[in-house]
């Protein structure tokens, strides 16, 4: 395995040997990550022997709580941070040296999950900080998208996969449990552009707008249809495992302000994973949008935002952007109308 691939040291290494001027900083950062990862990859596979996570875990949130502060633990120390947050931000001890970048993070995506042993995962995202050497303030962290420096998430599955972009394309390394190492095991990941597969939550139907009923109207109508050609519903209830699997094979993403209306707080947030999320997909040759704005161009107004959210193959994106542009004859006005945190750029606001 040493010699057959390279390490995510080496990937790095490489990386920064195209940018003379690198300090390396970056580099150290994204190793602390994978270190909390790891940990918490390795917690997950022992969870319920160790009544640390697993299915209690899941359901009283414990288990997300051990995962933020393995993030923090791993990566407050080492001097390249200025601040850290995931839900709220986290002040670097007064002991520890500050550095130029930020870090935001999703510590456990898709924790009830554990309850049923399905995949769950990480997300981070990495800015540079307002006043590199000072404690970063709440608004440092607000940031669009198209600031990140590197992001990426790990998956925790049936093996552990580490997927980042640096801003150079996508890369995915893959966790070998006995080494503690990952290995790079797909190098300039893309996303498909067909796909005949689209992740929607079908119960919040009721709650769609007009444009998202004709898109899953003309799927659902298979080759007979519009779109002349079958399509296979996913939803797996978790942001990492929809998005690794359009990186894999393609497909469409779907979450809509409806939802989070319904769900009452929402659950996407801006910062911590639809950003990091969007860009590793647009990396990859994808698209991310809120149905109205490019995702990464969004001007964040507090650290827990909720957004609108839909990625995946650059032609399904197209077309329900598309649709969301068109004029239809649905005057019903969707349930999340009233609420003003998608009131002035939701998905479907009118332009």
């Amino acid at each position: 395995m040493l010699t057959e691939r390279s390490t995510l040291t080496q990937y790095l290494i490489e990386e920064r040997r195209r940018h003379p001027g690198s300090s390396g900083e970056l580099n150290s950062l994204v190793l602390d990550v994978a270190l909390a990862c790891k940990a918490i990859s390795k917690r997950i596979a022992s969870g319920t022997l160790t009544g640390v996570l697993g299915s209690a875990g899941a359901v009283d949130g414990q288990g997300e709580l051990l995962a933020t502060e393995i993030f923090r633990r791993t990566n407050e120390w080492g001097g390249q941070l200025a601040g850290l947050a995931s839900a709220e931000p986290h002040t670097i001890p007064a002991e520890f040296p500050r550095g130029k970048y930020l870090l935001v993070f999703e510590p456990l995506d898709g924790s009830p999950n554990l309850d049923v042993n399905v995949s769950a995962g990480s997300i981070f995202s990495i800015l540079r900080a307002r006043e590199p050497g000072d404690d970063a303030r709440v608004e440092d962290f607000l940031q669009p998208g198209t600031e990140q420096v590197a992001a990426g998430y790990a998956l925790y599955g049936p093996s552990t996969v580490l997927v980042l972009t640096v801003g150079a394309g996508v890369q995915a390394f893959t966790l070998d449990p006995d080494l503690g190492e990952f290995f790079l095991t797909r190098r300039g990941v893309e996303v498909p552009e067909g796909t005949s597969e689209y992740a929607v939550n079908t119960a919040h139907r009721r709650s769609w707008d007009a444009a998202v009923k004709r898109y899953i109207d003309e799927a659902l109508q298979g080759s007979g249809g519009p779109r002349e050609k079958d399509f296979t519903m996913r939803w797996v209830a978790s942001l990492v495992a929809e998005a690794h699997r359009i990186l894999t094979r393609g497909g469409v993403f779907m979450y809509t302000p409806g939802d989070a209306v319904i769900e009452e707080a929402g659950r996407l947030r801006l910062l911590r994973a639809a950003n990091p999320i969007g860009f590793l997909i647009e990396q990859a040759g994808g698209l991310a949008t809120t149905g109205v704005e490019r995702l990464l161009e969004v001007e964040p107004e507090g650290l827990d935002e909720c957004v609108g959210f839909v990625f995946g193959s650059r032609e399904e994106v197209e077309r329900i952007i598309r649709y969301h542009s068109e004029p239809t004859e649905d005057t019903n006005e969707p349930t999340w109308n009233w609420n003003p945190l998608y009131g002035a750029r939701g998905l479907f606001h009118p332009v």
